[in-house]
């Protein structure tokens, strides 16, 4: 919506929430956290209280879930409950959105770089005639103007992109899970739940769901991993991933790849860290063989301590790793997984 003329206040942050089945994914509580710093900062701006307003739109929303949502940081809930939202349908979420963004006017709303955040927001953005900053890694508040300042990789990673929207409301952004961390939750909090109904028109849809099914994720979870241990260029294929497997068994860590080492087939796409992949924050992040290129740093840079094993003492990982390690990955790894299995073996002795 375009900024009207005569002044017309927009205000608030809202955090779309995604729902996974009985429960909220992640992504939510990372964008509660953000958002929360986002009108601190706004309020000062504006000289104004601005509040974290968290979108719910589901079937069934239990009252535990309510106070983990006041918890994470949300001020306000809005709260469509209906049968008809209890399986995704992208063209219904996007119209109740749309409606309530008319409504209540916020001047930002996130949302997570989900398949589903990558699908109601657009249509979203469209229908209310704004802008959509998409997959930010970063997201502020511009101390003189109050904007919101979107930061996102743009040509194919090479540049950090700063994004501003001043003339359209509300600023948009999707955000990937795993860019920023969970927020320590507050149970002592409270706040406002305001109830709204889903529309007949808004049931219509050109979209039917004829069923759906519950499928076990066959893909790698490094989202909740302590340790991974990625593999790059320099593993030289895919024979060069066992050492790479090798070494996350002995320290019970996942594995990990760089784009480089997917696209050459020695490893599935379900490893990739980076931006065309996931993104990480382990507590500890091992690089190995990992040049460390601008796609793979925005995947993984808010690990919590990062080693690099590389030959090559310039390359951009081993300035970005607070323990470099200047050598051959099949010389050092081996060693470590010995020191590691050695002092495993004297625990159990002793």
């Amino acid at each position: 919506m375009k900024i009207d003329s005569n002044g017309s206040e927009y205000r608030d942050i809202w955090v779309l929430a995604e729902l996974v089945g009985d429960d909220i994914h992640r992504v939510t509580f990372e964008l509660l956290g953000v958002a929360r710093n986002l009108a601190s900062k706004l309020s000062k701006v504006k000289n104004r209280e601005e509040e974290v307003v968290c979108v719910v739109l589901g079937s069934g929303l239990s009252e535990e879930s309510r106070k983990r949502l006041f918890a994470g940081y949300a001020d306000k809930l809005i709260i469509v409950d209906d049968e008809a939202l209890r399986v995704f349908n992208d063209n219904i979420h996007a119209a109740v959105v749309s409606r309530l963004v008319r409504k209540y006017r916020p001047e930002v709303l996130i949302s997570g770089a989900t398949s589903r955040g990558r699908s109601v927001m657009p249509r979203v953005a469209v229908e209310v005639e704004t802008g959509l900053t998409a997959d930010c890694t970063g997201l502020d508040i511009d101390e003189d103007s109050g904007l919101l300042l979107q930061t996102r990789p743009a040509y194919g990673g090479n540049i950090i992109a700063t994004i501003k929207c001043e003339n359209y409301r509300p600023q948009m952004s999707t955000v990937r899970p795993g860019v920023f961390k969970l927020p320590e939750a507050d149970f002592s909090r409270t706040g406002v739940v305001v109830q709204e109904e889903l529309t007949e028109e808004e049931k219509v849809s050109r979209l039917r769901v004829l069923e759906e099914q519950t499928i076990e994720d066959a893909t790698v979870n490094l989202s909740d991993a302590k340790i991974i241990v990625t593999g790059g260029r320099g593993v030289k294929g895919p024979d060069g991933f066992k050492v790479i497997e090798e070494f996350a068994r002995a320290i019970g860590g996942a594995v990990g790849a760089s784009r480089a080492a997917v696209d050459s087939g020695w490893i599935s796409y379900a490893h990739q860290v980076g931006q065309t992949g996931q993104t990480v924050q382990p507590k500890i992040y091992i690089a190995c063989g990992v040049s460390g290129q601008i796609q793979h740093l925005v995947g993984m840079q808010s690990s919590d301590f990062i080693i690099a094993i590389n030959k090559d003492s310039e390359a951009p990982i081993m300035k970005l790793a607070d323990v470099a390690i200047v050598g051959d990955l099949f010389e050092v790894i081996p060693e470590i997984v010995k020191l590691v299995r050695r002092d495993d073996e004297l625990k159990k002795a002793v």
